[in-house]
């Protein structure tokens, strides 16, 4: 009977037992070193898996699994990148990629999530652009890259119009899904308390669309670059899908994989950009 009076003490708040401080001491350490345990372990995979795939570049071209000729040692396509990046070609080609992307991209931005909420929102709007919608978002944007070059030229604005075609459907859909697919409950809720119809957009759609918006957003970051390629690869004397193509045309093999790990680094980038402002935007979406 002792025993088990004196059991539920500690709990109650009576004075710790051993048992009690030896579990406090690895609930606390579970809670420090344990998540940076984790995340050293998963940098570390990562990095392995890294390491692998540049060894393997390395060493079967060498030993002849590969044909080097087509498919030369990491090795020697890093030594032709650091030559095109003394050189200024590389400079050259990323900064003409890099504008034209991110001019697209923030048109993309600028234009299509007002238009998602405008249309996610407001039923008259929805049903009125409905079918045009439908229509041009089965159309492939590289199925379209010779209209725009027959209506825009072979200049800039052909590419940054195609780079916003192409990053403007994966934003405007995402932010409609994102208005659409507000709790039911969560907006009754907000009306029953007052709130008008603005005040209810700012306060409970808006914050509550957020993630799925930027799903939409990364994705057109992904496409941004992607699609960019194609367009560089017709008319233009400057950019990374140009580089690609005017190294494999002149035979520069290693040239033409250096340009291909610029663009693989440069989308890495760009979506950790955005991974990054999207975590500040959530942070706000959890304190507004």
């Amino acid at each position: 009977m002792a025993d088990t009076l004196a059991a539920p003490a500690s709990a109650r708040g009576d004075a710790p037992t051993a048992d009690d401080r030896a579990t406090n001491f690895f609930r606390v350490a579970a809670g420090t070193r344990f998540p940076a345990l984790a995340r050293s372990a998963l940098l570390l995979r990562r990095t392995a898996a890294l390491a692998l795939l540049a060894a393997l570049w390395e060493v079967l071209p060498r030993i002849g699994v590969v044909d080097r000729v087509f498919a030369p040692p990491l090795s020697e396509v890093l030594v032709a990148w650091y030559d095109l990046l003394v050189g200024g070609q590389l400079v050259e080609h990323f900064q003409a990629s890099l504008i034209r992307s991110l001019s697209g991209f923030a048109l993309a931005i600028a234009l299509t999530i007002p238009l998602g909420l405008a249309i996610g929102w407001y039923r008259p709007v929805a049903d009125f652009l409905s079918p045009v919608l439908e229509l041009f978002r089965n159309t492939s944007a590289v199925a379209l890259l010779p209209v725009f070059i027959l209506i825009f030229g072979l200049g800039e604005p052909s590419k940054i119009i195609f780079v916003f075609y192409a990053c403007a459907w994966p934003i405007l859909l995402n932010t409609i899904s994102g208005v659409r697919t507000v709790e039911p409950l969560l907006v009754k809720s907000a009306r029953s308390m007052g709130l008008g119809p603005f005040r209810l957009f700012q306060k409970v759609i808006l914050p509550a669309a957020v993630p799925t918006v930027f799903t939409g957003i990364r994705l057109a970051g992904a496409y941004s670059i992607l699609v960019l390629l194609f367009a560089e690869m017709v008319g233009a004397k400057a950019g990374l899908g140009y580089l690609i193509q005017d190294a494999q045309f002149s035979f520069r093999i290693p040239d033409m994989y250096a340009g291909i790990i610029t663009i693989s680094v440069l989308g890495l980038l760009f979506n950790l950009l955005l991974v990054t402002v999207e975590r500040r935007f959530s942070t706000w979406r959890t304190t507004s």
